[in-house]
């Protein structure tokens, strides 16, 4: 997968060196043989963006807004899709009829609203504990509070496989490996297979610290253009 001496251009190009990157970073960190999944994260890209990175060979795509999901799922190739926004109780049955898996859980109604909707389609939902280990995030539960949220949201019904957590907005790396740190050690109490920890700008603080799964936007499909 080694590019050409120059900057990837396109997206096949971005996601190739990016596995390079990946697993040069996993054997710094004496990871060599764990999986590591890649989410596309696909907000505000159009719907040809995505069949591009399906293209790429991208098999995972997350969105936060249902509304928004709904004009780019319909007729997709085989994709594995995951809710990462925040969850509204009120659009639980549209979340699990979009989406295969949920990212978000970080309250007993939300997940009691997701226990529901997934019951009465019959349709299993693996869900994620979204931990707060950032001071500008407003989402998430309480490092210390998860395990005891993750046994209520089993009782309910819920296949919790893990946790989720969004790093702090700093270019202190010290401080991202810290928070990244207490996010993972809440996954060990909480229990499951998937740690999503790492976004485009703070993925590799998130291999270190033992993420199985990075949610990459920018690094994948560069800089959006905004309007002037």
């Amino acid at each position: 997968m080694e590019l050409e001496n120059r900057a990837p251009s396109t997206l096949r190009e971005r996601y190739l060196h990016l596995l390079d990157e990946l697993a040069a970073e996993k054997r710094a960190a004496g990871r060599s043989n764990d999986p590591v999944r890649i989410v596309a994260v696909t907000k505000k890209q159009p719907r040809e963006t995505v069949l591009r990175a399906i293209e790429a060979g991208i098999g995972e795509i997350g969105e936060n807004y249902v509304q928004e999901a709904k004009g780019k799922f319909d007729g997709l190739p085989p994709v594995r899709k995951h809710f990462l926004g925040h969850v509204q109780t009120n659009k639980a049955k549209a979340i699990v009829e979009a989406f295969d898996s949920v990212q978000s859980v970080d309250r007993i109604d939300a997940g009691r609203a997701l226990a529901k909707a997934a019951r009465t389609s019959g349709k299993p939902l693996p869900v994620l504990l979204q931990v707060n280990v950032s001071p500008v995030d407003r989402f998430g539960t309480k490092p210390e509070e998860a395990e005891h949220l993750a046994e209520a949201l089993r009782r309910e019904g819920l296949d919790v496989d893990g946790v989720m957590a969004i790093g702090p907005i700093t270019e202190d790396r010290g401080e991202i490996r810290r928070a990244f740190e207490r996010a993972a050690r809440a996954f060990e109490r909480v229990g499951g297979t998937t740690l999503s920890l790492g976004m485009s700008g703070d993925w590799r603080e998130a291999i270190q610290a033992g993420s199985t799964m990075l949610r990459l936007g920018t690094a994948l499909f560069g800089e959006r253009r905004t309007s002037v």
